[in-house]
């Protein structure tokens, strides 16, 4: 995922040598973090515009304005490596802020924050520019059509996710779990299901992605044949921070760019705590003092920022986003995880314990939460038999340490019924998935809300009481009873 040989990304950038450019000079670079000086005060940049600079070996550095620090000196964070920039060398102010390509050419294409290529292939032609850090514009929602409206549900194919935490267009569910619980699988797997049984069209935003990550997915992609359909931006993990913090806007923009033409557009973002540390690094940097918990004292306007662009907008086209969130230590009353978490619909917890045990999803069903939980949104059986299902989860949760300590069989009859059912939901729950074929060795399943709906009803009023647990472990639809 290097940069492709063509850069194309000067064409909003003046010239150095012409008379029409704004120029200042390098007076001090500390890391990402540069000083710029402007002779005139007229020419003194905005916030956020962009300025380039370039260093010793020729390669350009793209800068976005932070502070004023005088009259004439400004302080910028690096969105470009800062290696071998000189002291006194030229900047060219774009006078504009940061903007990024859209159009169909980026479909099944990498890009970076800019919108250039970084997957060694030509570079785009003819592609319009739009500026990524645009405020939501309330003016265009009409309250009333917009709430009055019934939210159109959206059938994923995860049983947990149908029948539980359903999704529904214009949503935000994010995914919350600590370092290999499995959250970058789910959203592979989301990506893969969703796109093939709605047609839909996606952008997959990496923040803070690993070179390996970027290429696996690729691939991955690639093989499911879903390339055609999605659009990826990438903030490596080995960019200044100012990249990994700026490739959100650049993803919501594409975003936003496929819902004003009407299309209904799936956002994936793996991983916003990443953002949330780009943020904090640049904070640092500026010399802010820091909350109590370490984090930027700006956090939850940082956060909010985002999270208010991503919405349907009236008369086009929705945004639906999917959000995998890693949970620090596995605390989810972290104060990062806590800011995000308010501003979605949806939040699933994935439990270390569960994927220790290999249950994958390693979906925690009683720390989870979603607000489409709705008869209205999923219909009066699927919701009763959710609220039973919630009920038997929290009942087993409840017995299980007297299980443990003295055996099911020395529970009273009525418990050790709810306990093994319960034990079978558990295991039924659990589903191979398509992009995990690899390392399961099971053929993934696409499981209708349907029959997910009548096999749980049917464990839950004893249908598959003969049965044991293990029965109903990585398994697309419920086993056929045994007489």
């Amino acid at each position: 995922m290097e940069h492709a040989g063509n850069d194309t990304s000067t064409q909003t950038t003046p010239v150095p040598d012409s008379q029409d450019a704004v120029l200042g000079k390098v007076i001090s670079v500390r890391g990402p973090v540069v000083d710029v000086r402007f002779e005139r005060v007229n020419d003194l940049p905005a916030l956020y515009d962009v300025l380039i600079g370039q260093s010793l070996n020729k390669k350009k550095v793209v800068m976005e304005v932070s502070e004023h620090l005088s009259k004439n000196d400004v302080r910028c964070i690096a969105l470009s490596e800062t290696l071998n920039l000189q002291l006194n060398s030229k900047v060219v102010n774009t006078q504009k802020p940061v903007s990024v390509r859209t159009g169909d050419e980026l479909y099944g294409r990498i890009i970076n924050v800019f919108g250039d290529p970084v997957d060694n292939m030509p570079g785009f032609s003819g592609t319009e520019f739009k500026v990524t850090r645009r405020p939501p514009r309330l003016e265009q929602y009409d309250l009333k059509s917009k709430f009055s409206a019934k939210p159109e549900f959206l059938e994923t194919g995860i049983k947990y996710l149908d029948v539980l935490f359903p999704l529904c267009k214009g949503s935000k569910m994010g995914i919350l779990g600590g370092a290999g619980c499995g959250k970058s699988v789910v959203i592979l797997e989301l990506i893969n299901n969703i796109v093939k049984k709605h047609e839909g069209v996606c952008i997959f935003t990496g923040i803070g992605e690993r070179i390996r990550e970027g290429n696996d997915l690729f691939y991955e992609l690639k093989d499911n044949n879903l390339l055609s359909k999605i659009k990826l931006v990438f903030g490596q993990m080995n960019e200044p921070p100012g990249a990994r913090y700026e490739c959100v806007n650049t993803g919501i923009t594409l975003a936003e760019d496929l819902a004003e033409r009407n299309k209904d557009v799936l956002l994936f973002m793996d991983n916003v705590f990443r953002f949330i540390q780009g943020g904090q690094e640049i904070s640092t940097l500026l010399g802010r003092v820091p909350g109590e918990s370490g984090y930027q004292p700006t956090l939850q306007s940082e956060v909010n920022a985002i999270e208010e662009r991503i919405r349907s907008i009236p008369g086009y086209g929705s945004i639906t986003s999917l959000q995998a969130v890693y949970v620090p230590a596995d605390d989810m009353t972290d104060p990062a995880v806590v800011a995000i978490f308010s501003c979605l619909d949806g939040a699933l917890a994935l439990s270390r314990d569960l994927a220790q045990k290999g249950f994958y999803p390693a979906i925690d069903p009683l720390r989870s939460s979603c607000s489409n939980l709705d008869p209205r949104i999923i219909g009066e059986r699927a919701y009763n038999i959710s609220q039973k299902m919630l009920a038997l989860f929290a009942k087993h949760s409840a017995l299980r340490r007297i299980v443990q300590v003295v055996g099911v069989e020395e529970l009273p009859k009525e418990d050790q019924i709810d306990y093994k059912r319960a034990e079978k939901l558990l295991n039924f729950m659990t589903q191979p998935f398509t992009v995990g074929e690899a390392f399961t060795g099971k053929k993934g399943e696409f499981v209708s809300v349907g029959d997910t709906v009548d096999d749980c009803e049917a464990i839950i009023s004893g249908v598959y009481d003969k049965l044991q647990a293990s029965d109903f472990y990585l398994i697309g639809r419920a086993p056929r009873k045994k007489e």
